[in-house]
């Protein structure tokens, strides 16, 4: 196993990066030389995905270009990569330099700020956590070449079962 960075965004409260950091951690997909950081727009959405389990924890618009440079997978609430959204507390900066890094980006549909994605069911948040964090399983285990490249488009559905039978218990 190789080291894997896992940068979780958010802002406000720090209430979904919360939920899906913890997520994450109950599934047991992260290596112990693997990190979780979390990133908030503020100090608030911090300390909560810190007392989630994040490994480190960092605030502000600096240490989301930072982390971007070097992310495997970087998850978050959609506004993540919208210049402006979360009530301003992404800027143009943070959005681009998440929205063009190298990582796999897992999004979290969330119909706030004017955003809403054609496509996107209305789910209650807490199975769009419990998919997200499926995906972030299936990427980690796709980064350490331990699965195979998905032959089905029904990959979303295998991540979502898969986290639903381990948060589910």
């Amino acid at each position: 196993m190789f080291p894997l960075k896992i940068v979780v965004v958010d802002g406000q409260g720090g209430a979904l990066g919360k939920s899906l950091i913890s997520a994450v951690r109950r599934l047991g997909c992260c290596a112990p030389d693997s990190e979780i950081l979390a990133i908030g727009t503020n100090s608030v959405a911090t300390v909560a995905m810190l007392g989630a389990g994040a490994d480190y924890g960092a605030t502000g618009e600096n240490p989301v270009v930072v982390a971007c440079a070097d992310a495997d997978i970087i998850s978050g609430p959609i506004g993540i990569v919208v210049a402006n959204s979360m009530f301003g507390e992404i800027t143009p900066n943070m959005a681009c330099k998440i929205g063009g890094c190298r990582a796999k980006k897992i999004l979290i549909p969330v119909n706030k700020c004017e955003i809403s994605i054609a496509g996107a069911a209305d789910l209650p948040y807490s199975d769009y956590v419990k998919i997200a964090a499926g995906m972030i399983a299936g990427e980690v285990k796709k980064l350490r070449g331990e699965a195979k490249p998905p032959h089905s488009s029904d990959v979303f559905k295998k991540d979502a079962d898969y986290a639903s039978s381990i948060l589910n218990k």
